[in-house]
């Protein structure tokens, strides 16, 4: 269902939009935020399934999307994706890097293929998808790029810093592209989520040995307005970055953690 914010704001009419890791979670959400916002979304993710299942949910708010499969680690795949983004939509004018690998592990049981599948879609992958969308970036009036990070790519947080790693690199990577495609007018942001009520934070308690209740207290404990963040609210910041509204902004990113980083 289209919301009331989505409904009065319209930012994104016209334009077209690439979400990657969008069968699910943050991705599924800021795809169906940004089709309720006007833009015509390719909606990627490794899961055929998934994409359309997001897909699916678009149409019947009466938006338009298309679902595309595509493997982040595999620069083929990327190179595919874009292409079909393009000419199911007839342009690209934005960008959402989502796509996200999570490890939760010792150094000493952390394996070369832990490294390289974290790295290889995290950071590398949305460089690709960014790479082979400049041509259609530059050929746009309203080019932006949002990649979503994380606070994991600033605090410490025990047996995750491959992942943390890998987030960090994101946020240089947003900083230096910011800098490089300036002359090209192509904005790049990146949204820091924190605790936000997901598959991936589930499997996150899972990895801790708790339940999801309780699990689910120990997360909300942690941010200032004691609670976990929906899909929709990072959405909701992703959309703003990715609209007019922001067009002032770039190599910035923004907390959407509840006040759980403040310190």
């Amino acid at each position: 269902m289209m919301t009331a914010t989505a409904a009065a704001c319209r930012r994104l009419v016209g334009r077209a939009a690439v979400v990657t890791g969008a069968g699910a979670g943050i991705g599924a959400a800021i795809a169906r935020r940004l089709a309720e916002e006007g833009a015509r979304v390719a909606v990627v993710d490794r899961c055929a399934a998934s994409a359309a299942h997001t897909v699916d949910a678009i149409q019947k708010a009466k938006g338009e999307a298309v679902a595309i499969t595509a493997d982040m680690r595999d620069e083929s795949s990327v190179i595919d994706a874009v292409k079909s983004s393009q000419a199911s939509l007839n342009g690209l004018d934005i960008v959402v890097n989502n796509a996200a690998q999570f490890h939760f592990g010792s150094l000493e049981d952390t394996t070369l293929e832990d490294w390289r599948r974290l790295l290889e879609t995290n950071v590398i992958g949305y460089a690709n998808m960014i790479k082979h969308a400049l041509p259609a970036l530059r050929a746009s009036q309203h080019a932006a790029v949002v990649n979503i990070a994380s606070v994991s790519s600033f605090v410490a947080q025990p047996q995750m810093f491959v992942y943390n790693a890998s987030k960090g690199g994101v946020l240089q990577l947003t900083r230096c592209l910011a800098m490089d495609l300036a002359p090209d007018t192509i904005r790049v942001n990146a949204v820091c989520p924190g605790s936000i009520l997901t598959p991936a934070a589930y499997n996150h308690m899972d990895n801790l040995g708790l339940d999801h209740e309780e699990g689910t207290k120990e997360f909300a404990s942690a941010a200032l307005m004691n609670r976990s963040g929906q899909p929709e609210e990072v959405a909701s910041v992703a959309a703003f970055l990715a609209s007019d509204d922001a067009s002032f902004m770039t190599g910035a990113h923004i907390v959407v953690d509840g006040g759980a980083t403040l310190d």
